[in-house]
């Protein structure tokens, strides 16, 4: 079927149509490539057509990017020369789109041409917006939904169909390098002031066809093929423009810390495009953007953070023949900020919510949580005071536990203690209906125990929210040992409700998260026992891609919290618990009250506001640092194996059921090295025969922590990746 029609009218335009059958959102594909083009080579020889007009089939959108196995499919038809296959895939999209944008002119004298304008219904991102840079004029709706923008950089790889270029000979390498690195989604308004759409209408197709109709020759002709163009901000061999990328150059280093592939390319393509002619740029853009293409990085971060998040969006992991678990009304016990941010999210998604705390002020207290956040909305234009009224007419604040009659999911909040929770528990199951899902929002205890509380444990299971929730991308449900089916569906058809990513995993202390998370902040807080430096401790993790390192986010998660985990978890398992000198260090903090960044005294100083003004010199009187600092590597892999050798024996153990839940949710739950795609993909671009000798090394200097778990040493001395052993599709196709 036609992705891309083409219809003329007396008018002599042209109209385009891209429309891809089944799809909500059009998505660029092989053969919607060839159609295009077709498409355009009758306008363009049609003496009838004056002008083209080029638009989406689809209600209030444009285009969402790039069907992703078109990349596989330059790979496989270049056999055992990838790299070309994408590098030539590549430049076909580049002649397209600049046939389009020389829309038959005499190429030297840059006339004769016909005028192509894009008339965009609503969201463009990815190839749907270089597609419209390359037309002579972009006519967006009046949309307040639709969001424009270049997106690519926050799957691991950069615009490389045009849109890098273009940009920045468009705006100059200023302007569009925060556009490009941040990979933000703009409104129409923002996207017109960025340099996206040329002119906002409300009928756009009507005012491109107007425009094509009455534009002149020089309107044609872009800036770069104009005579004595100039790239805005200058170009690096200029003294203005020299200043300009030295600037973005560490803009982008100052952001990555040089640990995104996709960045440090963007970079490269941008600085030496700059340097020549504009079709030398595009083939310039090309080569950067096989290259990102073929580094590991780049495959990771599209499998982890593109195709198996949405997979687990659209359900890929809920029970089967389970009808719709769609929640109509909501119960939050607990009002403190995880309970009021679960109304305020619940509430956002239409859910009706009834939120209780001890008494009417405490109730109170956490419903103000969502008005003071949509007063935030309403000073930044994104709210408006009949939205603000509605969410908030969602919301019952109340301490009476009758007022939970009628709801079909329970999420309790309270105290993380097993007595209080098994307490509450008992009061709401008396109240509410026999069919209604009880969910314990824990962090750290065990579902199965908490399930002992409830009368029917087969509707009791754990939905683990991270802070703040409004914020926070991910929510990990957990099984109890007797969660039944429906209640995981209930869940999982919440999360999706409320547009969160969710995971679902076994029941084990800590879960997962925490699980990874907490072996990370012991780590660095062990080596500072050892006389590592913090700055580089900190540093090391961020230049691995950690938005924070372990030491600063001990500071931001509150000191007596770890200290807290550390005791519950040391009654818990009594003498197996392994001593730490972490867990050492930690107390001692918490005797000397520095509790963090809540105490204004943690492992750094703050100042009367709570700035950090730098780490505490006092830890080095007590640890003492050492003359001869360890190795950046060596903290790094000590960072690093700590996090993903709990990601393994989760496996291994069956804590996680799919190894898409292990990569998504370390990425989205904590930062985990973005670049790498997650623990299990960082494992396979190192190989497992290198982890598992490294695993060895590590034991051997620092202790059993780092004792290599049998499922990875089985896969080493196999050769085996997780991916290849536990790919999901592969499994579902046998």
């Amino acid at each position: 079927m036609s992705e891309f029609t083409l219809s003329k009218d007396a008018d002599g335009v042209a109209t385009i149509t891209w429309d891809v059958p089944g799809k909500t959102m059009n998505v660029m594909s092989f053969d919607g490539l060839t159609q295009l083009e077709a498409c355009i080579d009758d306008a363009l020889a049609d003496d009838a057509v004056k002008g083209v007009v080029i638009t989406s089939g689809k209600e209030g959108t444009f285009a969402g990017g790039m069907d992703l196995n078109l990349l596989a499919v330059m790979k496989e038809e270049a056999g055992d020369d990838p790299a070309r296959g994408v590098f030539e895939g590549t430049m076909k999209m580049h002649a397209l789109l600049r046939k389009i944008e020389l829309a038959g002119m005499d190429l030297k004298t840059k006339k004769g041409g016909k005028p192509i304008a894009a008339a965009l219904p609503g969201t463009a991102a990815g190839i749907g917006m270089e597609l419209p840079l390359a037309t002579h004029r972009i006519f967006a709706a009046e949309n307040p939904k639709a969001k424009y923008g270049l997106p690519e950089i926050m799957v691991g790889i950069f615009p490389g169909a045009g849109g890098t270029t273009r940009m920045v000979r468009k705006v100059g390498a200023i302007s569009a390098a925060p556009l490009l690195l941040e990979g933000k989604m703009l409104d129409v308004k923002k996207a017109k002031g960025a340099g996206y759409v040329d002119e906002i209408a409300a009928d756009p197709v009507a005012a491109a066809k107007d425009w094509v109709l009455n534009a002149s020759g020089a309107d044609l002709v872009k800036p770069w093929d104009a005579k004595g163009y100039k790239m805005p901000g200058g170009a690096p061999y200029h003294p203005a423009g020299f200043m300009n990328f030295v600037g973005a150059s560490a803009m982008v280093h100052g952001k990555t810390q040089g640990a995104f592939p996709a960045a440090k390319a963007l970079l490269s393509a941008v600085y030496e495009g700059a340097l020549v002619d504009f079709d030398t740029a595009l083939k310039i853009e090309a080569r950067w953007f096989t290259s990102v293409l073929m580094n590991p990085s780049s495959g990771a971060m599209i499998r982890s953070l593109f195709i198996n998040k949405e997979a687990l969006e659209k359900g890929a992991v809920r029970p089967k023949d389970i009808p719709d678990q769609r929640v109509k009304k909501l119960g939050v016990l607990g009002a403190g900020m995880m309970g009021a941010g679960i109304a305020l999210v619940s509430a956002q998604a239409g859910i009706e919510v009834v939120l209780v705390d001890r008494d009417q002020g405490a109730a109170d207290k956490g419903k103000a949580y969502t008005e003071s956040y949509l007063d935030k909305g309403m000073k930044r234009g994104k709210v408006t005071a009949e939205k603000k009224e509605a969410m908030l007419s969602r919301i019952t604040a109340t301490p009476d536990l009758d007022a939970l009659k009628g709801c079909d999911l329970i999420i309790e909040a309270v105290f993380e203690d097993p007595a209080v929770k098994a307490d509450m528990t008992k009061k709401v199951e008396a109240i509410i209906p026999d069919d209604c899902i009880f969910a314990s929002n824990t962090s750290t205890l065990p579902i199965s125990d908490l399930a002992k509380a409830s009368v029917r444990p087969e509707q009791f299971i754990g939905i683990h929210f991270f802070s703040p929730v409004e914020k926070m991308l991910l929510v990990e449900i957990i099984k109890g040992k007797e969660t039944g089916d429906r209640a995981v569906a209930k869940a999982l058809d919440y999360v999706r409700q409320i547009k969160k990513t969710p995971i679902v995993v076994n029941d084990a202390r800590f879960f997962y998260a925490n699980r990874c998370i907490i072996p990370y902040v012991n780590e660095g807080a062990r080596m500072i026992t050892e006389g590592v430096s913090p700055v580089l401790i900190d540093n090391a993790a961020r230049q691995l891609g950690f938005p924070v390192g372990p030491i600063q986010l001990t500071d931001e998660t509150s000191i007596d919290l770890g200290a807290k985990i550390a005791r519950a978890t040391k009654a818990a398992m009594g003498n197996a618990y392994p001593d730490s000198p972490a867990d050492d260090m930690i107390f001692w903090m918490e005797d000397l009250g520095r509790l963090g960044r809540k105490s204004n005294a943690g492992f750094f100083d703050y100042d009367e506001k709570g700035k950090r003004t730098g780490y505490w010199k006092g830890m080095q009187d007590k640890y003492p640092l050492l003359e001869d600092q360890p190795d950046l590597i060596e903290v790094q892999e000590r960072l690093m194996f700590a996090q993903v050798l709990e990601a393994v024996r989760a496996l291994e153990e069956g804590v996680l059921e799919d190894i898409r839940e292990g990569d998504v949710g370390a990425v989205l739950a904590w930062g985990f090295a973005p670049w790498s795609g997650g623990p299990l993909s960082w494992l396979d671009i190192i190989g497992t025969p290198y982890a598992a000798e490294r695993c060895d090394q590590l034991t051997a200097a620092y202790g059993e922590r780092f004792a290599c778990p049998d499922l990875l040493r089985e896969m080493a001395a196999k050769g085996q990746t997780f991916y290849g052993r536990f790919n999901p599709d592969a499994a579902s196709a046998a």
